[in-house]
């Protein structure tokens, strides 16, 4: 049986590009879909995405909306090429860096005004992608209706509640659960939704954002999409910024019909407590079911989130077991630690000396460690490994199989525990780690991932950040 490479390799040539120099299967996503970026060592032919999906009704959503979309003007990656058995796409190349990279460098007026970006592309989709589009060929389903909203409030109950053991009368709750999507469907649902749009799913690709993965998108309310980006859990967007990009997007509605931003309002605390019960359920099964660690993480910030809006907003409508519920996940102590997590921050960085220099330190702290990797073994010496980066399998097993690699991590492991468990008994609050190389692509990329992985499995009670700040500069 062929590989991935091999049936790309074939379906490359046979309409006339060259062929490939390498084919790098991407890191995996939370879909069954498989990604791989396809370089070219001929001069003029850009790199190029593959993926690789078996659920056939998916594609065939995904073909179609992209040509429809692109012909709308909005900003989705082409598909150059797809294969007969509508399974593998050849699609343009956006790069790496998405806005969830960019969150992660914290709040300020250059995120802010992506976002507010974001939100008038959002209305563009909404308002103009819907007209025309083909919703027969939507998956799994062509609208958001009270079958699709009871099928997510379901997911939340059996994935998170009951993986969590919160006791709760089924009959009532099943009465709530009905309620809650009668008072959802009450919003005008005339709309695209895109399903999925969270920050990840947002490329910024030569400075503007560009749109992936809506191929489960449908018609709908508004405020779907909108709660979908502002209360991405991971992202962990304070109140005031949340509301000034909230503000710009309701000015966009008012642009486009009177009355429209005060119509959006009536449904919107709704639809805030649905997005979180509906990720919940998704962090259940993909982080306590199928094991996967990023979904775990996330779970105690959705909870944050679930605080403060019990807190700040009530519940549209008279639910009492789902209020019983979520006042009940929101005092779910598995999750303190992580919770509290804010007395200690850790800021890890990979950096190049040659382009940013060690990274300044804006916390009261003043400082922290900056680790040199210029002595290590480098990858990118390697003619196979120059387009890659630390978090590409191949690059990873040269550096693992090197014990100057292991030692140097050891090494700085140690000092930093030291410092880690000195700064949580004294309660600090912010620690900078940074691991430079030559070019910020390889040898620090490898060695920051690593430092953020052995500290949240060693110190769970801090929060960790990663940053790579020569992503936008690597090789695509």
């Amino acid at each position: 049986m062929k590989t991935h490479s091999e049936k790309l390799k074939s379906l490359l040539t046979a309409h006339g590009f060259p062929c490939p120099d390498s084919i790098q299967e991407l890191p995996p996503s939370g879909s069954a879909r498989t990604y791989f970026r396809i370089s070219f060592s001929e001069t003029g032919q850009k790199s190029l995405i593959a993926s690789h999906n078996p659920v056939l009704a998916e594609n065939i959503a995904q073909y179609s909306f992209t040509h429809h979309f692109m012909n709308k003007g909005l900003k989705v990656p082409e598909i150059y090429l797809k294969d007969d058995t509508y399974t593998y796409f050849i699609l343009q190349d956006l790069g790496d860096y998405t806005l969830f990279d960019e969150v992660l460098k914290g709040e300020n007026e250059q995120l802010l005004d992506y976002y507010k970006s974001v939100m008038e592309e959002l209305l563009k989709f909404q308002h103009k992608g819907i007209v025309g589009l083909d919703l027969e060929v939507a998956y799994p389903t062509k609208k958001f209706d009270k079958r699709s909203v009871m099928w997510d409030l379901n997911y939340f109950k059996y994935y998170f509640l009951k993986t969590h053991e919160l006791d709760f009368d089924e009959d009532k709750l099943e009465n709530d659960f009905n309620a809650f999507a009668d008072f959802m469907l009450t919003a005008d649902a005339s709309y695209f939704i895109y399903r999925d749009f969270q920050s990840r799913n947002i490329m910024l690709h030569q400075d503007s954002p560009w749109f992936i993965d809506f191929q489960g998108g449908r018609q709908g309310p508004l405020a779907y999409d909108v709660v979908s980006l502002l209360y991405q859990a991971k992202a962990n967007l304070s109140e005031d910024f949340r509301n000034n990009i909230l503000q710009h997007y309701l000015k966009g509605l008012d642009a486009i019909q009177a009355d429209m931003a005060k119509n959006f309002m009536k449904t919107y605390p709704a639809f805030i407590y649905f997005r979180l019960m509906q990720v919940l359920g998704a962090y259940g099964f993909r982080g306590l079911i199928q094991r996967k660690s990023h979904f775990i993480q996330s779970i105690p910030f959705a909870i944050a989130s679930l605080q403060y809006l019990l807190e700040t907003t009530p519940l549209p409508i008279e639910l009492p077991q789902i209020s019983q519920l979520l006042n009940g996940i929101a005092n779910l102590t598995q999750y303190e630690n992580q919770q509290t997590s804010g007395k200690l921050k850790v800021l890890i960085h990979s950096f190049s000396y040659k382009k940013t220099g060690v990274p300044k330190d804006n916390t009261s702290n003043g400082g922290g460690f900056a680790f040199d990797c210029r002595a290590l073994p480098n990858p990118g010496r390697i003619d196979a490994y120059k387009k890659q980066t630390g978090l590409q399998a191949p690059v990873i097993e040269f550096l693992e199989s090197k014990t100057e690699v292991k030692e140097f991590l050891d090494n700085s492991f140690r000092i930093i525990d030291q410092s880690v468990s000195n700064y949580l008994e004294r309660q600090f609050t912010n620690l900078q780690i940074g691991y430079g190389c030559t070019g910020g692509q390889h040898r620090s990329v490898y060695c920051a991932t690593k430092l953020s992985e052995y500290i949240i499995e060693k110190y769970p009670e801090v929060n960790v950040k990663l940053v790579h700040l020569e992503s936008k500069t690597w090789p695509v």
